[in-house]
Order: C-alpha cells, then structure tokens, then sequence
C-alpha cells in the first residue's frame, strides 16, 4: 500500500472512512492498528467531522516579529480575577462556586460565543486514585463548566487530557470525571496518538516546535481547569503546568522546565483558566495518595489570565509568584501579569 502523508491521513479520517481502512491506513503509516474495548461507560472517540488543516511543519528558528498569545484585555468594571468560596461543602456547591467565579467576570458567554466549539482540559492524570485525594480535578467543577458552555450555546463540548499513569479510559473513570461531563452534556474524547502534530511555537524562547494534539490548536474555546497541587519539579502544578497534558514528549519539557511551560502556553493560550482550589495537594505531588496530604479550602479561582491565576493560586501554597519559574518566564514574555497587588481582585463567599 501506498505510504501516505500526515495531512493525507487526517484527511482521509475527516472523509469519515470506516474502522477496516482506519486500520489499514494506521499500518501504513507505520503505527499498530487501532483496538477499542467495550466499556460501560460512554466515553467518545474523536468525531469525523472535518476541522482546518494542522499547522504546517517549517524549519528553522521562529522570528521575532512573532508576538505571543495572550490574555485578552480586561473589560472596564469587571475584575481581573474573581476567587470564589463557601463556608460549606464545596463539592456539593462547586456548580454555585463555579458560576459564581464566571459570573464575576462577566459570565460565560463572555469567553463562550453561540455555536463555538469548546475543549475543557482538566487534569486527569491518574487512575490510581478517586477525587478525594487532590491528583486529579474537582468533577463537579468540570461538569459545571460543561454545563455552563452548553448553556451558552456551543456547538461541542468535549473534556480530554493525556494520563501518564493509565489508560484514558480508566482515568476518565476513576476520576469521576467522566459521569459529570456526560450528565451535563459534554463528549469525554481519548486522544489518539495519530492525531498530535508537529506544531512551530513563534514566540518560544527555548521551545521552537512541540507536538500538540490538533483539536487543542483548532478549537475556538479552550478552558484549562487544573487543581492545585504540588509537584517534585515545576513545585507547582497550576495553569501553565496542566497545558502538558496535550503534548507527546512530556520529558523533554524537564529541562529548563519553567520557560519551556511559558513557551507552550503562548502557542496555545487558554480563553479561560480556572483552578479547582477545592481540595489542595499539599505535599508528594502530582499522584498523592495520602489524605493527610489534602486541604479542602472549597475554593474556585478563575481568570483571563493563566498568569494572574497560577499567580494568586501560588499564595495559597504560602509561596510567591516569583518562586515559580513558569510564572517569572510568562510575565516576561508577555503572557499575563503576576502582581496581583496591582490587580482588581472579587472574592466572593458563599454561605453553606
């Protein structure tokens, strides 16, 4: 059989092409054939339906007229980022907190238009462990925002991320994560190895080209929903952080880990940030396994701005902005504001 190209193979996927030719195409491109195991939960492949074509792959080293992502401007009278809160049980009211954080910055159709298509990307590492021990995020606040973005209007609504310690469909489980979305009315999509590509970063300062998953570079709406928690390398896993789990070559990011996560970021720079503060991973981070190791604070933090975000998420670690690399590299490229002194800050309480 003829060897085909990347684009012609993703073009011949989007024709919508039945499984047999699927897997024929897979083996001669070189890759195992694809095998789907039944399971009782409805957990989505990708859809066929045609999207823009990848980014081109170019070579050479990206010029400097090219000027990052970034947050867009915040409107007059509206806070640059809302903290919302409860003296009650925040997974009972995360849909509350969540709507409350939202709608301090203006609601959701502000980052949502009519007839958008929409990937939530939570952290949902691991299938070691469910919820209550802080490796993965709240799954009340994930269905809340699927809930919010159907209600604005989206076109689609799919929620992925990219395991390293278990199958997708395991860890979409095991979270909790899964039942959400599909209650609320979101797509869990696994994210195939075939569709990641080779994909420029113009304004990366040691990250020139990364392969990333091609709905993330296509979609019109990317919320990035992390939980705070620690982690032996990056200290933090907040914002910028959770954006590695739409990447194939995760380890090359550990070296100058900090820059190489602000490089990213402006490739691929999230509409919204909101970090599930709810329960905190305070100590062997990212897996956990220890309750003694998780502070339920019922917190919901939201902003435009990943950096502003990761930066007031930072603080309730006890730690400052400039004692995360990513946070110190982002600011200076342009990517966000980190003195949150300086900044329009609504914190709300909700009763119990």
């Amino acid at each position: 059989m003829k060897r085909l190209t990347r684009r012609e193979f993703l073009q011949a996927l989007a024709g919508g092409v039945g499984s047999l030719v699927i897997n024929q195409l897979l083996i001669a491109c070189g890759h195992k054939p694809q095998t789907i195991s039944p399971t009782p939960v409805r957990i989505m492949s990708p859809t066929s339906s045609p999207s823009p074509a990848p980014p081109t792959e170019t070579e050479g080293i990206p010029t400097e007229a090219s000027p990052p992502n970034g947050p867009t401007p915040t409107p007059p009278g509206l806070p640059d980022l809302a903290v919302a809160s409860t003296s009650g049980d925040g997974d009972l009211l995360a849909e509350e907190l969540v709507r409350a954080a939202i709608g301090a910055l203006g609601g959701i159709e502000r980052f949502v238009p009519l007839g958008a298509s929409v990937i939530i990307k939570p952290n949902i590492c691991i299938a070691y462990h469910t919820y209550e021990y802080a490796a993965t995020t709240n799954p009340w606040v994930v269905g809340a925002l699927v809930k919010l973005c159907v209600q604005a209007g989206a076109k689609s609504v799919k929620v992925m991320d990219g395991p390293f310690g278990s199958s997708a469909e395991d860890a979409y489980r095991r979270s909790g994560i899964a039942e959400q979305v599909l209650q609320a009315g979101g797509e869990m999509v696994v994210m195939p190895r075939f569709k990641f590509v080779s994909t420029e970063i113009p304004a990366g300062e040691d990250l020139q080209f990364c392969e990333i998953y091609d709905d993330i570079l296509n979609t019109d709406v990317l919320i990035d929903v992390p939980i705070a928690k620690t982690h032996g390398l990056a200290r933090l896993t907040l914002g910028m952080k959770n954006l590695m789990g739409v990447i194939l070559g995760r380890s090359a990011m550990h070296s100058n880990l900090g820059q190489r996560l602000a490089d990213l970021t402006s490739r691929i720079y999230p509409t919204l940030t909101v970090i599930d503060a709810i329960r905190m991973l305070m100590a062997n981070g990212p897996t956990g396994g220890n309750l003694a190791d998780v502070n339920k604070i019922n917190t919901v933090i939201a902003s435009q701005d990943i950096v502003t975000a990761d930066s007031y998420a930072a603080t309730l670690f006890g730690l400052k902005p400039a004692d995360l690399a990513y946070i110190q590299a982002g600011e200076r490229m342009g990517l966000g504001r980190s003195e949150i002194n300086d900044l329009k800050i609504e914190e709300l309480v909700l009763g119990a």
